[in-house]
């Protein structure tokens, strides 16, 4: 049985972590303070430094968990044999969608706070994670499209996360419950990468 200092000491950390989160989807990660969190958490900005080195730290605490399950689901899609390699892309971005969606308020925090360049190496642990999903996103593409000079995979790669970034951005504001809002508009975002999937190819050409 915990003792009534560890309880404590688990309520304050788990205080501290909900005040980041909140701050920093209202805010973003790099207007948020570690004074305004602690304010927020109803601790002393020097108590905070009891559970958390520092602000990297938190976003690591609030980034990793949910990065990590998305990333073993990707994996998992990407081993099935019986898929095609269109049909896994299909399925890894509808999966890669429904997180961000399901995540709206921090999503952007999951994958752009503190990022760095896809064709550089991360130092951070978060950007090494970010890097693995979007390594093992190359990797379906380069399937799809047979592409084996790397800055021409590195090239579609990225265009065609964009493509995924801005379906998120069309309907990150939505109300309507998530698994309604993927049943309606599935149809759309498939039909969306068959396109953008004939366009490359036909570039390649």
């Amino acid at each position: 049985m915990k003792s009534k200092q560890e309880q404590r000491s688990e309520e304050t950390k788990k205080l501290i972590l909900e005040s980041a989160a909140n701050l920093f989807a209202q805010k973003g990660y790099d207007a948020v303070t570690i004074r305004e969190i602690a304010k927020d958490a109803g601790c002393s900005h020097t108590a905070i430094y009891l559970y958390f080195k520092d602000k990297v730290t938190l976003l690591h605490q609030l980034s990793l968990p949910p990065l990590h399950q998305l990333h073993q689901k990707l994996q998992a899609i990407a081993k099935v044999d019986s898929l095609s390699s269109e049909r896994k892309l299909k399925e890894i971005s509808l999966e890669y969608i429904s997180f961000c969606l399901k995540n709206r308020n921090m999503y952007d925090i999951f994958f752009n706070a503190k990022s760095s360049r896809v064709d550089e190496k991360p130092e951070l642990e978060v950007n090494q994670l970010r890097l693995e999903i979007f390594e093992l996103l190359k990797s379906i593409i380069r399937e799809n499209l047979s592409i084996s000079n790397d800055e021409q995979l590195l090239a579609f790669s990225r265009i065609f996360y964009y493509q995924l970034n801005g379906v998120l951005s069309t309907y990150s504001y939505q109300h309507e419950p998530l698994d309604i809002l993927m049943e309606r508009l599935k149809p759309t975002f498939n039909l969306a990468i068959e396109i953008l999937l004939l366009g490359s190819q036909e570039k390649l050409k």
